[in-house]
């Protein structure tokens, strides 16, 4: 089952419950990571319905969810809510995991005035949408030095919206090296959200480390053989285009994700996250076979990738209350 929930098969939520009734946790975690990158075709399907509160909160609490912005994952609970009518307790625990400020205060006022789960569960969340307002006036810098903002509500998602990335497809990957740019808010935060960051990436399909790279003759003389293509591995690596992606207070992380065809859908195959100073995915396709116009890893030959920048604040200087 492990091996055609990869592929993209389904249905993942009731492989999921049948993993917990049998205590089977490598396929449990196989359903959860499936899940939790291929939310938004979930949550837009049947099988939501039959997510289970343990499987909801297991998912709310995550951060390598993929989905267009966190505004979906609202909208996405909201519908579960109206299905399903768990006890006030469940559906306020779950009210109280969406992370708010990464919602533009102006999407934040109309589901205070429109949305039905907040009309019904409001008190509940009324210290974090504060919290969110609070986010969304202030200047990062000023705030962090009130608040602490290393919590995970000010944590972004893996958000497929043009905000936080871009999507790129790369015809024939295994040709040459490829290289592109694209544009990122600076950060969630009302104050910064206007303001962009350009980022470069480059893509080589057979970037050889020093090791491999090749040696043409010996202390004696003697030729070697030069390493060949097929010892080297796929390298991305992206930076930002000028020093504006060291902001004082404020740290990028960086995640692509591979996509896979399956029944006419692309899924999310894979997720490679950067080290946090790193500008590089170190095993990135590590063991993927781009020579080969099947791979699982091509779409009719094409490599689909989806870069995410996520800004991640940090607390600086703590006013003494």
């Amino acid at each position: 089952m492990r091996a055609h929930l990869a592929g993209g098969a389904g249905p993942a939520v009731g492989w999921y419950h049948y993993a917990v009734s049998t205590g089977d946790e490598a396929l449990r975690e196989s359903c959860l990571q499936f899940l939790a990158w291929n939310l938004s075709a979930v949550a837009g399907s049947a099988e939501w319905g039959a997510v289970s509160p343990e499987l909801l909160a297991q998912l709310l609490q995550r951060s390598d969810l993929v989905l267009q912005d966190e505004l979906e994952l609202f909208h996405a609970l909201e519908a579960w809510l109206g299905r399903t009518r768990p006890p006030p307790t469940v559906a306020e625990r779950a009210l109280r995991a969406i992370r708010y400020p990464m919602i533009p205060p102006a999407q934040l006022f109309q589901l205070q005035a429109r949305s039905a789960a907040l009309a019904r569960h409001g008190p509940a969340v009324a210290d974090l949408l504060l919290q969110a307002y609070q986010f969304h006036a202030a200047s990062p810098l000023h705030y962090a030095k009130f608040f602490h903002v290393n919590s995970s509500a000010f944590l972004p998602r893996n958000y497929l919206a043009p905000a936080w990335g871009a999507p790129w497809v790369i015809n024939n990957p295994a040709r040459d090296d490829r290289s592109t740019s694209f544009q990122t808010q600076l950060g969630p935060s009302g104050h910064d959200a206007g303001r962009r960051i350009t980022w470069n990436v480059l893509f080589s399909p057979r970037w050889l480390p020093v090791s491999l790279r090749p040696v043409y003759a010996d202390a004696a003389g003697t030729a070697l053989p030069a390493a060949r293509p097929e010892d080297g591995r796929p390298r991305l690596v992206v930076t930002p285009a000028s020093s504006g992606g060291d902001a004082a207070g404020v740290s990028f992380q960086k995640t692509v994700l591979v996509g896979a065809r399956h029944q006419g859908r692309l899924l999310v195959r894979h997720a490679y996250s950067f080290h946090q100073s790193s500008e590089e995915a170190g095993d990135f396709l590590a063991h993927a076979d781009l020579q080969r116009r099947n791979s699982e890893y091509l779409v009719e030959n094409a490599l689909h990738l989806h870069l995410i920048v996520k800004p991640v604040y940090h607390t600086l200087i703590r006013t003494p209350s």
